[in-house]
């Protein structure tokens, strides 16, 4: 068994620790952004997949992910999971239909709220009491959920037809447009001191040092990985100012 996730601030990657750990104390956790996920994946026919959710979608690198890589898939058994602020709808289905066009077969699926990570917005922002119950509930329905994979029953959230509507009248269908294509709109302010912790950081390779300053390209999945992560909050992408940064680190 082998958890191959994507986090940007840490929840993601919490979650499938948790849980592989409760499952298989031999199980591995790869980041998919790392070169050794395809052979994991590979030598592994139970798989955890999971990442956090946009809009009720899956990051597009998620998606690609799948897509670019169609040979993987076929006869894995696949647990999709996800992590979202407060709605999710139908976000492990979204890549659970994917999987299935390639051969891959769903075992179930898991949704998690977790602390919110979108730095520069006010919605849906508590303080660090409140954000560390919300983990504590997190980690407790993983570990009602491991109990239950172990029976063979496995969790459904998000797979159904009724889910499907959910995401896509709640939310996917209104903001299909931000989750469509990478995004070009990250922002950096005067107050870059040039450290090259995005740069290092970013997954998608989309973050850049010229002349002592950091620069964006247009291929970014909205992570916030680089927003959380810059000293001086000189990041932004829909908003304009940093609110707060959000790392599963800070609740710990």
């Amino acid at each position: 068994m082998v958890g191959i996730y994507f986090s940007g601030t840490g929840n993601t990657r919490h979650c499938t620790q948790k849980l592989l750990a409760l499952l298989d104390r031999h199980g591995e956790c790869i980041a998919l952004e790392n070169d050794d996920a395809q052979q994991a994946i590979r030598d592994h026919d139970f798989i955890i997949y999971a990442y956090p959710t946009q809009y009720s979608n899956a990051p597009i690198f998620v998606r690609d992910y799948i897509k670019t890589h169609p040979v993987l898939w076929k006869g894995k058994k696949i647990f999709c999971l996800n992590t979202m602020g407060l709605f999710s709808g139908d976000g492990t289905g979204c890549t659970a239909r994917i999987f299935e066009k390639y051969g891959a077969e769903i075992l179930g699926g898991l949704q998690i709220r977790m602390p919110d990570s979108v730095c520069d917005s006010k919605a849906l922002k508590k303080n660090i009491a409140e954000n560390r119950r919300i983990i504590r509930e997190a980690d407790i329905k993983i570990e009602q959920a491991a109990e239950q994979i172990k029976t063979g029953k496995y969790p459904q959230e998000g797979l159904g037809f009724i889910s499907h509507i959910k995401g896509l009248l709640g939310q996917r269908l209104w903001f299909y447009g931000k989750t469509r294509h990478y995004s070009d709109q990250i922002k950096i302010n005067s107050d870059c001191i040039g450290c090259g912790l995005c740069a290092r950081d970013c997954p998608m390779k989309n973050m850049r040092m010229e002349e002592g300053k950091a620069v964006a390209g247009n291929h970014c999945t909205m992570c916030y990985r680089c927003i959380s992560h810059c000293p001086k909050q000189a990041i932004t992408l829909v908003g304009k100012e940093i609110v707060e940064q959000c790392t599963y680190e800070k609740y710990e």
